[in-house]
């Protein structure tokens, strides 16, 4: 069993690698195997060699950039569900609630984790968000890229690698060089697809269920009220429900009651807190309603989830 949180799971760099990574990875890529003196402080890149089969529910307090280069596998940000295939990347910021399932047994890859203040010297972490679309919640964190863009992307991921595993001057500048020019060959591929403008053709309705999605992922967790997000979005309840329901199948309620089971199965995963103080903690009156809650919504009791996942 990995050692586990007393408190509300959300990694940073120096406590996730127990989360995403099996013991015995035999990789030699990036950090895996790498020496303590070679260590770049508020960075880290793996191969997919040595990811753990499933990873979350959780959050995070750092960026990542995942690049799928064969195989297929799912993740889940927020409420949105993506299926990566070959040539796909997917990027989230902090403190998103995201998942990874379901990899397929030829999958193959590498991802990137990063602090917000680790480009500082080449852009302030305020403005990450507006330089690259891709983290700002309005954006599309997933998308495919073509075949010589995904060269580019490999290209700069080994000139990293290699920066990592040799002790040259001004080696930690020259990798936070190489990651900003990742970026931006993601970003060229972004603009170059129009994906910003891609969702020009849907309708009025559908736009405005994609922003209560991105709404709820962000405030589930105090804002429990369809009322509440009716109010953001300046609309009445009744319509939010009607456009949620005619968009998703499902219910405005039914979402934000998703987002609060993603962060239960986070808290039942990863932290040592009883199934007791968790119903506390997401405010439920009491552990039986906390149950029926779960039950209603898995069709297994948290007791049952948390001992199936460890």
């Amino acid at each position: 069993m990995k050692n586990k949180s007393k408190d509300i799971p959300h990694y940073n760099l120096k406590n996730f690698r127990q989360v995403h990574r099996q013991d015995d990875a035999a990789s030699s890529f990036g950090y895996n195997k790498i020496d303590r003196s070679k260590r770049v402080e508020g960075f880290e890149v793996y191969s997919s060699e040595g990811l753990v089969s499933a990873v979350g529910p959780l959050k995070s307090a750092f960026y990542r950039i995942s690049v799928t280069v064969t195989g297929t596998l799912d993740m889940r940000i927020g409420l949105d569900r993506y299926t990566h295939q070959p040539r796909t990347l997917s990027f989230t910021f902090p403190n998103q609630i995201f998942e990874k399932n379901n990899i397929s047994k030829d999958a193959s890859g590498y991802y990137l984790l990063f602090n917000p203040d680790f480009l500082n010297d080449i852009i302030p972490s305020a403005k990450i968000v507006d330089e690259f679309p891709f983290f700002n919640i309005s954006g599309k964190p997933v998308f495919q890229i073509s075949e010589e863009e995904l060269k580019n992307i490999l290209s700069l991921l080994m000139h990293i690698n290699d920066e990592l595993q040799q002790q040259k001057l001004g080696r930690e500048k020259a990798i936070k060089m190489y990651l900003y020019l990742l970026l931006l060959e993601a970003k060229r591929s972004y603009e170059r697809q129009s994906i910003d403008k891609s969702g020009n053709h849907f309708s009025e309705n559908y736009k405005l269920a994609s922003r209560f999605n991105k709404l709820v992922s962000q405030h589930y967790l105090d804002k429990r009220r369809v009322n509440d997000y009716a109010q953001m979005l300046g609309v009445s309840a009744n319509h939010l429900n009607k456009t949620i329901k005619e968009n998703t199948g499902h219910t405005a309620s039914g979402a934000i009651r998703e987002m609060l089971l993603q962060e239960a199965k986070s808290l039942l995963r990863y932290s040592d807190h009883t199934v007791a103080e968790i119903a506390y903690r997401l405010d439920f009156s009491d552990p039986a309603a906390f149950n029926r809650f779960f039950k209603s919504m898995t069709s297994e009791t948290p007791l049952m989830f948390r001992s199936r996942n460890n």
